[in-house]
């Protein structure tokens, strides 16, 4: 009965969504995340077209919105009501999450100076994905009678979610603007544990990849040891020669754990160690390549991304590649481990080996330590970069009005 009450739940939150979005329009919002003091997931977005906040509460478990939750700086897409609720996304597009309006007064307020005393009316508007058409009432359709109809929702052109606005000058993906971005989403490190750099582990350029902490879990070790345990352990106590119950129990415990450990090594063996190989052959190249980061963070997944520029960068200088890291941190702190400044320098080694569609496989080291690639090199001209980079740092609308001032006054 719990399934199915969950299951007519589901279908019922589906439909609604679906109803949202194919009336309305996806509009970008800066965007807080609050927890409120029930641990009620919340976040408010400011409105685009002044300085009014909306406090919305995720209707979604924590684990499906924790990759989508905004940072210090960040934007969200919205499509519906602020009084009824709507549906939130990254930039981008990519998961759709349900909010609904905060109900009580005192919650609404608590949540919104919140979000005030974290600058969220400080903040450029973003460039809108979709525009909203209206007739010109002085000149109505002629072959249409009676009054004249509503204003027309329109979807701009798909290239508008990766190229800005002919009138929006800022959105070029320059060093000065990207590193400024940065800046805004840098998130400080707070309490003991999150400032506490890293476990050391061996030089990857000196020893073998086995002995390098990070790249055994890169490559699936401790999930093939996890179920190899569990198979060795099923097998003793098979011989210790249980009655009929427990052996029957035992069998279906052994049939997962051998398809644990066949899972596991198939993912060592056909991805884990190429891949492994690969970074351990690109970090022992002899001669390093120097180069400047910006350090940025995908909405959609939260996964690191150095933005890389030549070494004597300047502000108006354009992006070499891109390179997606591994998170280097546990999870309860992904970021830990990361450069703690948003830009600086980096030494890039490899080159050595490609991957199927021709890129490199390059590792980039931050004061001796290597920041493992979650994929091969992305140059900047390549396909699919400019659109990465549009979602990394989405083009802003410059302020018409000082924080917390009425707009054109």
């Amino acid at each position: 009965m719990l399934t199915l009450a969950a299951g007519a739940g589901s279908w019922a939150l589906a439909r609604r969504m679906r109803r949202v979005l194919g009336s309305g329009v996806w509009s970008a919002h800066p965007a807080v995340s609050v927890r409120s003091m029930r641990s009620t997931e919340a976040v408010v977005l400011r409105s685009p077209a002044g300085d009014e906040l909306w406090p919305l509460e995720v209707a979604a478990l924590r684990h499906r919105y924790e990759p989508l939750r905004p940072g210090p700086d960040g934007i969200m897409w919205w499509c519906g009501d602020p009084a009824k609720g709507g549906v939130l996304a990254p930039p981008g597009g990519g998961a759709l999450l349900w909010t609904r309006p905060i109900k009580h007064r005192r919650a609404r307020q608590r949540i919104v100076e919140q979000a005030e005393r974290a600058g969220v009316l400080g903040r450029a508007i973003p460039a809108q994905p979709q525009e909203r058409h209206e007739p010109d009432p002085h000149e109505p359709d002629r072959h249409v009678r009676g009054p004249v109809p509503e204003p027309v929702l329109a979807p701009a052109p798909p290239v508008s979610l990766v190229r800005p606005p002919e009138s929006d000058t800022s959105g070029a993906p320059t060093y000065a603007r990207l590193a400024a971005h940065a800046g805004r989403q840098a998130v400080p490190a707070t309490g003991k544990r999150a400032e506490r750099p890293p476990r050391a582990e061996a030089d990857v350029r000196e020893v073998a990849w086995w002995r390098v902490r990070s790249l055994r879990r890169v490559a699936g070790t401790g999930r093939l040891l996890g179920a190899l345990v569990l198979c060795l352990a099923t097998l003793g106590a098979v011989l210790l020669r249980l009655d009929g119950g427990s052996l029957m129990k035992l069998f279906f415990l052994a049939i997962v754990g051998l398809a644990a450990l066949g899972y596991s090594g198939y993912q060592l063996v056909a991805r884990g160690l190429p891949w492994v190989r690969a970074m351990h052959r690109a970090a022992r190249s002899p001669v390093p390549v120097p180069r400047r980061y910006v350090l940025l963070h995908d909405p959609q997944d939260g996964v690191p991304v150095l933005v890389l520029f030549p070494a004597d960068a300047e502000g108006h200088d354009r992006p070499e590649g891109l390179l997606p890291l591994l998170p280097p941190g546990t999870a309860k702190h992904p970021r830990r481990g990361l450069p703690p400044e948003p830009t600086g320098a980096v030494e890039l080694r490899g080159w050595r080996d490609s991957s199927a569609d021709g890129r490199s496989v390059v590792v980039p080291f931050f004061e001796g330590r290597a920041l493992w690639p979650a994929e091969p090199y992305r140059p900047a001209a390549g396909a699919g970069s400019a659109a990465l980079l549009a979602r990394l740092a989405p083009p802003q609308e410059p302020l018409l009005a000082p924080p917390g001032e009425p707009r054109g006054a």
